[in-house]
């Protein structure tokens, strides 16, 4: 029996120590709660909102919430509203897969330890490569929106048009998306071309 339980602790370690570990556990954990005890999201468009605290472990040197944590908590937040509005289930019964291929954060306020806070999350829209979608960190101290986070979700294997057809039965037009994203998409398009030109890949085809 001792033997066993310094095996199990050598291993429980281990996991943490060369694995992200409880990012591990609670992506899938966030999943099944919103696929089995939340109600289905009717909407494509509607808002999930998922609770969090700021823990000591999430804070740095000035006492408040990290910035990487805030796209830790995003990240979170996101994979339980894309399986809320049936796009994840969308996505693997079309045999393809999203990854996140860019994302801007704003940061307006700090979050203090043991502060309560909601992940407020919604689709903005898609467009033929990619969902968009925005999650805003809201203190429950006083409704302030602490940090804005947007990210493109690019679609591999489909594209989000077939997607949404699929969880709506009918083709459904995208909405019009903010101004201030199409801005930050074409920014997004134009670094691209740029770096394609300074590695050479463009020139590259061409030959």
């Amino acid at each position: 029996m001792p033997g066993l339980l310094v095996a199990l602790l050598a291993l429980a370690l281990a996991y943490f120590a060369l694995l992200d570990g409880w990012y591990l556990v609670r992506v899938p954990c966030a999943v099944l709660r919103a696929r089995l005890l939340q109600p289905r999201l009717l909407d494509l468009l509607a808002e999930s909102r998922y609770a969090g605290r700021v823990l000591p472990s999430d804070l740095d040197l000035l006492l408040h919430m990290n910035n990487a944590r805030y796209l830790r908590e995003a990240d979170v937040a996101r994979a339980a509203h894309l399986a809320r509005c049936g796009v994840l289930g969308a996505l693997r019964a079309l045999g393809a897969r999203a990854v996140l291929a860019a994302s801007c954060t704003r940061y307006r306020r700090s979050l203090r330890l043991l502060e309560a806070f909601e992940v407020r999350t919604r689709l903005l829209g898609w467009d033929d490569r990619a969902f968009y979608v925005e999650a805003r960190f809201i203190s429950l101290r006083d409704g302030f929106v602490c940090a804005l986070l947007r990210s493109s979700q690019h679609v591999l294997g489909t594209s989000p048009e077939r997607v949404v057809q699929h969880l709506c039965k009918r083709r459904v037009e995208p909405p019009e998306l903010p101004e201030d994203l199409l801005l930050w998409i074409a920014y997004n398009k134009a670094s691209s071309r740029l770096l394609r030109a300074e590695s050479g890949v463009d020139a590259a085809k061409n030959q």
